[in-house]
């Protein structure tokens, strides 16, 4: 087998780019020059049309939740299916930096579970914090020389710590891949909570579907107890709602390209066959996940993504504004530089309805952020110029947005709950409430964060470094 660099080489656009074909350009081109186009009725026309960025944003968002509630209209809880052959080898990949704080929580919510992994190895990125104290004391592991390994049998399961120095979080989990022989491997971020059945949904998920490469367990946020840290928790819990229920909605199309790392599972065989993650790429989850999909169009696999909605699991979340546009500039960052490396796959017809629908859509998403903090600057203009005979009419289509948004929110979040029983934090008046105020705050900062993404982007990259857990030191 050729080694993993070498596979990354030979398949990864960012190295071995393909040529762009029209459609592709045509879009790349055009979604710009609209935006300018549609900015510039503000300085040049008078009525309604003035917001015409406004507009479009609103219709543009509009035809997405109609095209969700479409896909998702018979969606509901189902049991898992009885696997009717050999159960895949199922392991774990923790990746940690300096998380001595909650490594304990992650490692005994998978030795609690009823169908525990076989192998759990702690991908260390060359933590300087009193992880090898915390791994000592709770499980009598040595502390094993950079890059090597050290191991303990608990019950069932092979407990192992592989002390990487330093490279990132891809790195981490690259040398892991290379180290862990299971046929199905699960990611897990050390700031993640794995909730009761989630490793018997995602084994059941691969025991019955061969042709399943990838899936992404439903997270939830956890943002401590604080004051901020409710607040946040509240609006974010709704937004991974409506996240969640249009990954599934895509999945539907065979177009699921956003894979949560924190929480998903990949067969072995596939990932290294596709060179593993990217350490160059913000957001490695993500990018691996078009490679995946454009080896299987390459090579004529008939290879699926998924969303186990049996699966959850809780994530520790931003609590607080400046750690919120941290995350948001890394998210959004490693989005643009994935749809840069791919725009040879946007609006191609070789790729199926992941290139004429799904990237298309993603390449509209570039700057759907600029859309909707260009049409808030225009209403605060023209509030402040009191201009209100033109605010007026733009208010009423935004409480008209607002009401769209409310019905499809609670019809969708009922939905939600039979899809994967949780309800805990989901409760009607709160969902009524994030729903009304989210346009004038929460929606904003999205905004902002996806702005300061385009700088990262700009900027060639931003790093993962160590966080401060708000949510999960709660609980330990």
């Amino acid at each position: 087998m050729q080694s993993l660099q070498a596979a990354f080489v030979a398949q990864s656009p960012r190295l071995s780019p393909r040529p762009v074909p029209l459609a592709g350009r045509l879009i790349g081109f055009a979604t710009p020059l609209l935006f300018l186009l549609l900015t510039a009725q503000a300085f040049w026309r008078q009525g309604l049309i003035i917001w015409s960025v406004g507009i479009a944003y609103i219709l543009y968002d509009t035809a997405l939740l109609i095209f969700t509630a479409w896909q998702i209209r018979d969606l509901a809880q189902a049991p898992p299916p009885a696997p009717t052959g050999p159960q895949p080898g199922f392991g774990v990949i923790v990746a940690a930096y300096n998380e001595a704080g909650v490594i304990r929580l992650a490692i005994d919510r998978l030795l609690a579970q009823a169908f525990p992994p076989e192998v759990i190895l702690i991908a260390d990125d060359g933590s300087t914090d009193e992880t090898p104290a915390a791994m000592a004391s709770a499980y009598a592991l040595p502390t094993p020389a950079l890059g090597a390994m050290a191991e303990v049998r608990i019950d069932g399961s092979r407990l192992m710590w592989l002390r990487l120095p330093r490279g990132g979080k891809a790195r981490a989990l690259n040398a892991a891949l290379e180290r862990i022989d299971t046929e199905v491997v699960l990611t897990v971020d050390a700031d993640t909570l794995i909730e009761p059945g989630a490793i018997a949904a995602m084994r059941a998920a691969f025991a019955t579907e061969p042709s399943l490469v990838a899936a992404t367990g439903v997270l939830a946020p956890i943002c401590g107890p604080t004051l901020g840290g409710r607040l946040f928790q509240w609006f974010q819990s709704f937004e991974y709602v409506r996240n969640f229920l249009s990954r599934d909605a895509w999945m539907r199309l065979n177009g699921l390209l956003l894979i949560s790392g924190a929480f998903a599972a990949f067969r072995r065989d596939a990932v290294l066959a596709v060179g593993g993650f990217d350490p160059e790429c913000m957001v490695e989850d993500y990018e691996l996940i078009h490679r995946l999909h454009r080896y299987a169009h390459d090579t004529g696999r008939d290879w699926t993504v998924r969303v186990v909605g049996g699966a959850l699991a809780r994530t520790d979340a931003p609590a607080s504004i400046p750690a919120f546009l941290r995350q948001r500039q890394r998210w959004f960052g490693g989005f643009l530089q994935t749809q840069y490396w791919n725009r040879d796959m946007v609006g191609n017809a070789r790729y199926g309805r992941l290139g004429t629908r799904m990237l298309p859509v993603k390449a509209l998403d570039t700057v759907q952020p600029i859309y909707g903090l260009t049409a808030f600057v225009i209403l605060i203009w023209l509030i402040a110029a009191g201009r209100f005979t033109l605010a007026l009419p733009i208010l009423l289509v935004m409480v008209a947005k607002i009401a769209i948004d409310l019905s499809f929110h609670l019809w969708s979040l009922g939905i939600y709950k039979r899809w994967t029983g949780q309800r805990e934090g989901l409760e009607l008046g709160p969902a009524l409430l994030a729903a009304i105020a989210e346009p004038f705050s929460f929606q904003l900062l999205r905004h902002a964060g996806a702005i300061y993404g385009w700088v990262a982007f700009l900027r060639g990259g931003q790093t993962w470094g160590a966080q401060t857990r708000t949510g999960l030191e709660s609980h330990a």
